[in-house]
Parts: structure tokens; sequence; C-alpha cells
């Protein structure tokens, strides 16, 4: 017969056995677990030029240093398939606490209630440091779901002997070209095999939305009803018309470029081919490290149009997940990582500008080399890119604006069907979208 004594100390150590189970289960775990007392959040970087990566690595290390009690784990992402790795985390539960993405990724994010709203937790010196402007490309609804800290304009990179022997007025930020003016220095600087400008329009919608701030375009428009329709009216056609005519009837752009990405140019450009090329201002690293041995550049404003030198910019972000368990701890390393001296830091290894106001004061950010303050002198004019907020503009963007754009360029089709195409065949996408 069992011993009641020995049954019930057996009991006793089963019961023992479980709570220390569950202790232990509360006190591990991956993202955002606690042992010890030590919490632990994933930052997810999307840094991928040397010196960006080492910038946020050193950055992580010394906040570890000063905080041992929140540790941060350097978690390395890839902008080639951020959104999709985003969204299969966010479905299975295993989000990094802390994201890196871009302003025009968010919106689905947001109104799928994946990421926190940012609104109430983020010091006041953060707050007021951003400029609103910069505030409204993570703003969607009511609330705010990333903090917009990198940003990048795009801007002409000359060859600066070439204009200088042709002659042509060289603009400054002061005195920039108008659009009209920028398609006759074209035709001016081409001939003999060689052209005024190369544009790299692999993904021809955001260069083309962005750009056309400069003339009042928007595209998109918002009814009162909260709905977005398209709307490709004159403002909006003055870009895409210059670029098509200085293609096709001007013969200034090359024609091969068209369907190019921005670094395919870079050999052509150094070779002499092209004067001039459009580019995100983050290329002058590359242009730094592959220029030939003396080859003469210079950083030159983008056209200005009615609205001056405004243009559309997607700046990146810092977001923290929903499912985050430590929104207050994630929320204090953004605003560590976004303190003005780091920004700059962060800034200079991406060859970006930062969106901080004091962080754009910082002397390094306004010497002339590299264009350095060519850039910067751009920073006001920046706003928040046109489709920001749209929900349904990847697939509006992929399916329709894409090749509709690309075909218009290369001639293949006519203003009309290119109006035809966004209006027609988008509002159709966008509808599905906002039923």
């Amino acid at each position: 017969m069992r011993s009641t004594t020995g049954s019930t100390g057996h009991a006793g150590c089963v019961l023992a056995l479980v709570l220390m189970l569950l202790l232990a289960g509360c006190t591990s775990g991956g993202s955002g677990g606690a042992a010890g007392g030590r919490i632990t959040l994933r930052f997810q970087s999307l840094a991928w030029q040397q010196e960006s990566v080492k910038a946020n690595k050193e950055l992580v290390k010394e906040w570890n240093a000063g905080h041992p009690r929140v540790k941060v784990e350097y978690v390395q992402g890839s902008w080639d398939s951020v959104h999709d790795q985003l969204l299969t985390s966010f479905e299975g539960g295993e989000a990094p606490d802390i994201i890196h993405d871009a302003s025009d990724d968010l919106a689905d994010f947001a109104y799928g209630g994946y990421l926190a709203d940012l609104t109430d937790l983020l010091p006041q010196r953060l707050r007021s440091d951003i400029p609103q402007r910069s505030w409204q490309t993570a703003t969607f609804g009511d609330g705010i779901y990333g903090v917009p800290f990198l940003q990048e304009p795009r801007v002409l990179v000359a060859d600066a002997s070439r204009l200088r022997k042709s002659g042509v007025r060289i603009p400054t930020p002061e005195r920039p070209w108008s659009w009209a003016e920028f398609r006759q220095v074209t035709k001016r600087l081409s001939g003999n095999g060689k052209y005024g400008v190369a544009w790299p329009l692999k993904e021809p919608v955001s260069a083309t939305l962005n750009l056309s701030l400069s003339t009042g375009g928007r595209l998109f428009h918002r009814g009162t009803d909260g709905k977005v329709t398209v709307r490709f009216e004159a403002a909006d056609q003055l870009v895409p018309r210059t670029v098509h005519d200085q293609a096709n009837i001007d013969r200034s752009a090359s024609p091969t470029t068209l369907g190019s990405g921005g670094s395919d140019t870079l050999p052509g450009f150094f070779g002499g081919k092209y004067a001039m090329v459009p580019l995100g201002f983050s290329y002058r690293q590359q242009i730094v490290q592959q220029a030939p041995k003396g080859f003469d550049w210079q950083v030159l404003p983008a056209p200005a149009g009615a609205d001056g030198l405004t243009q559309g910019v997607s700046p990146q972000t810092l977001s923290i997940a929903e499912d985050s368990p430590h929104k207050k701890e994630a929320a204090e390393f953004v605003d560590y990582l976004l303190r003005p001296k780091n920004m700059v830091r962060l800034a200079l290894g991406d060859w970006m500008l930062p969106t901080g106001t004091q962080a754009l004061r910082d002397p390094a950010l306004h010497t002339a080399k590299d264009g350095w303050a060519t850039g910067t002198a751009l920073a006001a004019h920046l706003r928040s890119a046109p489709a920001q907020s749209v929900r349904g503009y990847p697939e509006w963007k992929d399916k329709v604006a894409t090749p509709a754009f690309q075909e218009y360029y290369s001639g293949a089709i006519g203003l009309d069907e290119l109006r035809r195409r966004l209006e027609k065949d988008g509002n159709l996408v966008l509808a599905r979208y906002q039923r």
C-alpha cells in the first residue's frame, strides 16, 4: 500500500517543479524578454553602406554600455525584401521591437494595426526638433507611426568641366534652372554621340511624382469623403513632358538609360557620354568611390517650377511594433539614436540629410566638398511625397503607373494615353482599397 506521506511529498515536488518552469518561462524569451530584470530589444536596421552599418552598430554599442538594464540587439535587414519580411514577422508575432523602414512603406502597416502610435511615446525634444512637414510623412489618420530621421533630395550630378566649357549658366539653390532652361541647357550640351542628360528611370513613378511637386503637381486628390482619386492635370504633366521631349524630340537625353538604375549610368557619366545625371543625394558616395582620378564633378539643384525647388521625399523612419511589450524603452532608444550629434553621424554614414533642425546646422553638412552644402540648402524645400498616405499605391504603381510612364518616356504612347491609364485604370485600382 502506497504511503500517503510519500504521495503528498511527490505531489509537492511536482507542484514546485511546475512553478519553477512557469517562472522560467516568464523571465526568458526572445524579443522584449527580460532575464534577471534586464530587457532585450531587437532593432532591425536596413543600413547597408559600410559607413552606415558602422555608425548604427557603434551607436547600439554605446547605448548598451550606458544602459545595462535595457540591451539592444542589432538585427540586419535588407531594403530589397523588407516589406514582405515585416509582414510575415508581424503576422507570425515575431516582429522586431524597433523597425527601420521608409515612410512610403508604412501606410498598410499603420492602418493594419501592426505599428504603435508614437504620439504619446516620444519626448517633446524629438517632437519639436523635427519639422512638422517631416512628421506628416509618417502620420496616418490621427497617429504618428514612424520617426522620420534621414531624407534624400534628388539632385543633378554634373560633369563640372563640361559645363564650364559649354558656357552655360551654373545653377545654385538661390538661382536654379527652370524646367524650360534645363531643357535648353541639355540641348546645348548634346551632339556627336553625347547627351546633356541621362535619366535613370527604371523606377519612374516616385522620381516623376516627387519632382512634379516643383511645378505644383499633386496627382492624388482627396475628397471630402476621404477617398482619393487620380487626376493627371497640367501641373502634373510638365516634368514628364520635359523628360519625354528630351529623349524623343531634342535627342538630348539618352534613350538607353530610361530603363536603367542610377548606378548603371555612372560608367557613361565618368566616360563623358552624359553631362548630367539626376540622382538621389546619397549616390555621391558611389561617385567618390568609383570616379576616375581627376574627374571633376559637382552637385546642382534639381530644376524649379511654379512652386520653386519643392520636391517630395519619403524619409527613412524608425517605428515601434504594436506587439512590443516594452514600447517605453524602445522609444527611449529611438530618442537616444536620434539625438542631434547621433543623427549627424547617421546622416554622414548614409550620405543623406538629417530631418532634425539642430543636426542640419552641423558644420559637417555645410561644406562645399562632395556637394554637402548644396544638398543641405534643399532641406527646407522637401515635402511629403504625393503618394505617402494613399492606400493601394503600391499596386497602382506596379500595375498601372510604372508601365504607363515607361511606355510614355520611350515614345511608345502619347500624353493622352498616359493620362487615360493613370486616371481610368488607376482609379479602378484605388477604388478597391477605399470601399
